[in-house]
């Protein structure tokens, strides 16, 4: 008994070490992305802004395979090391780097033609952008191959739990695209959004170089490109990645097809609105999304040694306090969209940008709940039947979108269409897990209890935000009063009584040690 304390205990401190490292990047990522967004947008201009998310958005919609093969990828470098053996990473990692060139090959092949067709013929782009346009695809293209290639050593780093030099190197590629936009004004003379794009490919190509450049050093014997013939273990990544590109197929669907529906029906405008909505959501959900990222390892590894009742309560853990995080970092943009977005944009927005941006956020909070559900599912490994049901559910954003804007509802109902079907992936995702980890009906009534209001909260406040800032005094004090309820009910309601003793204690240390 006291060797499993010691252990969890171990397990938290470096879960929180990790976290910390993820923080310190996340926060210095968000300011600068905030900043830079908004001189890109004012640089660019809402069109070619629109324009450079759609394109972009054409190349990602055939990079659904490495979306499913990325999970896998991460999946097998985590069970490798759990077994401990450096010969059975390396061959994880050798056939996984294989699978991705081939990847990267089929994508190419099907932007260059499928994708190339849809740029130029469906998509909605005025004529005198359209030469611009198809620089910047090429120029994506091109990114994206380089971010599939990444995947096995950022999985190999993050399994190892090197958060340091994740964290260091996603602020050395945030400053890199800082000293970009600083960059497009000696370039004035020339296409800014094609100079744009040009220089991140760049920022990516060196980035991808320190990746693998690390890993060739400090992980050599288990990054080391080798051949190996063992077909199994390709098999089973390639099967497992079978059922999972389901998933990412409807995943891509959901989001960068809703996008290219939207442009068809309202041109780039429209795709601009959902840009920026997209970048506060991403400012946001990047402290969830590292905060998850401490803790994935963890839970794969812990069902990997069949530790069940600790592989559960990291689930349950992980869920509700990226819920916890997301909604304290959520509050005072859904409760003054607009006033925000003015302060950072300037007076003159895009439409739409307000409503888009408070469902994008809502979405990203169902999101923060599920992904430790999905984590262990992948642990787990049965995935055929989660992946049907799951999918069927996400595609479904597709059809819907179209029967609303050809029925010439509002854009907002598309966004809203697709958080409800969010809140119902969401509770197949929970009932899936109870059945494969046999959590008792206890376990998740606990567990919904802890959430249910403080997600009501969010609604509320949400629904009657308000649509302006009249005073700064008064802005502060009642983002203060939402928070503070929200801290209520967080420790009264959304924590158990074992985790209110751990808060006491931690608190009760920390003024003893400065004492």
């Amino acid at each position: 008994m006291t060797e499993e304390v010691t252990a969890s205990q171990s397990n938290n401190k470096r879960i929180a070490k990790n976290t910390m490292f993820l923080y310190f990047r996340m926060i210095f990522n968000m300011g600068v992305s905030l900043f830079t967004s908004r001189v890109i947008l004012q640089t660019l201009g809402v069109q070619d802004f629109g324009i450079y998310n759609i394109v972009g958005g054409v190349v990602v919609l055939f990079s659904f395979l490495n979306g499913a093969m990325s999970r896998s990828t991460q999946r097998y470098i985590n069970i490798a090391i759990a077994r401990d053996s450096t010969q059975y990473t390396n061959k994880v990692f050798s056939v996984s780097m294989k699978i991705h060139i081939i990847i990267s090959l089929v994508v190419f092949f099907l932007s260059e033609t499928i994708g190339l067709w849809f740029l130029n013929y469906k998509l909605n782009i005025p004529l005198e952008r359209l030469d611009a346009a198809n620089w910047v695809y090429q120029i994506s293209i091109l990114t994206t191959i380089i971010d599939i290639l990444r995947i096995p050593y950022v999985g190999t780093i993050l399994a190892y739990e090197k958060m340091s030099l994740y964290a260091y190197l996603g602020i050395f590629e945030t400053l890199m695209k800082l000293i970009i936009v600083y960059l497009l004004v000696f370039f004035i003379q020339y296409d800014s959004l094609v100079i744009y794009s040009f220089l991140l490919f760049v920022v990516n190509l060196i980035v991808n170089f320190i990746y693998a450049s690390f890993c060739r050093i400090r992980y050599n014997e288990e990054t080391k490109l080798k051949h190996y013939k063992d077909k199994p273990l390709f098999k089973e990544i390639i099967g497992f990645s079978g059922w999972n590109l389901f998933g990412q197929t409807a995943l891509v669907g959901a989001n960068q097809g809703v996008n290219m529906i939207l442009n068809i029906f309202a041109g780039v405008t429209i795709n601009a609105a959902v840009g920026i909505a997209n970048q506060v959501n991403s400012a946001v959900y990047s402290f969830v999304s590292n905060f998850q990222v401490a803790f994935n390892p963890q839970i794969v590894q812990s069902y990997a040694k069949q530790e069940i009742e600790n592989h559960k309560k990291l689930i349950f853990r992980s869920s509700k306090f990226s819920f916890f995080l997301i909604a304290i970092l959520a509050i005072p943009i859904l409760a003054y969209t607009q006033s925000i977005l003015h302060l950072w944009l300037g007076q003159i927005l895009p439409s739409y940008v307000i409503p888009f941006t408070q469902l994008i956020i809502l979405n990203s909070i169902i999101e923060a709940l599920i992904g430790p559900f999905w984590m262990s599912v992948a642990a787990v490994g049965n995935i055929k039947r989660y992946q049907i049901v799951i999918s069927i559910f996400i595609i479904l954003n597709l059809p819907v979108a179209y029967v609303i804007l050809y029925w010439g509802f509002s854009p907002v109902y598309v966004m809203a269409s697709k958080f409800i079907l969010s809140i119902i992936t969401m509770i197949y995702r929970i009932y899936y897990s109870t059945v494969e980890l046999a959590i008792t009906i206890k376990e998740i009534g606990s567990y919904l209890k802890n959430i249910l209001f403080i997600f009501l909260y969010l609604l509320l406040i949400t629904f009657f935000s308000e649509m302006f800032i009249s005073s700064w005094i008064l802005f502060i004090s009642q983002v203060l009063i939402l928070e503070i309820i929200l801290f209520i009910l967080i420790y009264f309601i959304g924590t158990s009584n074992n985790e209110k003793d751990q808060l006491k204690k931690m608190i009760y240390e920390k003024i003893i040690s400065r004492k």
